[in-house]
């Protein structure tokens, strides 16, 4: 993969996704972003991401037929059809679904994004597939946003995730990137592996999060005049 010669720059949680600029990607691995690269591999029309879970409901209304999926401190929001956890969620009940999606962390970065001339998402799930597009793009600017733990604490998979990113735009893609992932266990992802929290973040959705480059597609966010906008575009 050639090297990107734009301008690259790592921001991190809301106040990051304030100030980003050019074409941004908005990271959030657990789970956010990695659920929505699975629902569009589970062929859903499109995803709507918005800021407050009012508005989900009301974007529901308005849209007959679509389905409501988001959480607030990891927890499924009340009246939701499902939370936003990946491998809780039937693929076949989501399948040419419109999907409203409102979370903690992730959405929030698309919301406050406001001088970004460009959204994408990011994942550990398609990173190879974001840098290829933006090296496609060949933007001026890149800035990669990394949301962490509610947009307003550090978390390490989302800081992996952007560093791993921005090293293969540089062609020099991080090394040991199973070792790395195997850490998250211990630092970034041990709320999987608490039993006590288990009904609200499962174990297989650690796993589900972490397969790197799974996908090579793209989520690329947009407006309407319903609000924000994300479909799948294949790189």
């Amino acid at each position: 993969m050639n090297a990107y010669d734009g301008k690259v720059k790592i921001f991190q949680l809301i106040e990051g996704a304030k100030q980003a600029q050019g074409l941004t990607v908005v990271i959030d691995v657990f789970r956010a972003f990695s659920l929505e690269a699975y629902l569009f591999s589970w062929g859903v029309k499109e995803i709507r991401p918005v800021g407050l879970v009012e508005d989900a409901f009301a974007l529901k209304a308005a849209i007959p037929g679509s389905v409501l999926i988001g959480e607030r401190k990891g927890k499924k929001c009340e009246g939701f059809d499902y939370g936003n956890s990946p491998c809780s969620i039937p693929p076949e009940a989501v399948k040419g679904k419109t999907i409203i999606h409102t979370t903690s962390s992730g959405t929030q970065g698309i919301i406050n994004a406001v001088g970004a001339s460009e959204i994408i998402t990011g994942s550990l799930l398609n990173a190879g597939a974001v840098a290829r597009y933006i090296q496609k793009r060949q933007p001026e600017q890149v800035s990669i946003v990394a949301m962490g733990g509610m947009g307003i604490k550090p978390a390490a998979e989302d800081d992996l995730c952007a560093a791993y990113i921005k090293s293969l735009l540089e062609g020099a893609p991080l090394a040991d990137m199973d070792r790395r992932i195997k850490d998250l266990k211990a630092h970034g992802g041990q709320h999987f592996f608490d039993p006590a929290k288990r009904d609200v973040f499962p174990e297989e959705d650690f796993w589900m999060c972490t397969k790197y480059d799974q996908f090579s597609f793209v989520i690329k966010v947009e407006k309407d005049a319903q609000g924000f906008l994300a479909h799948r575009i294949d790189v």
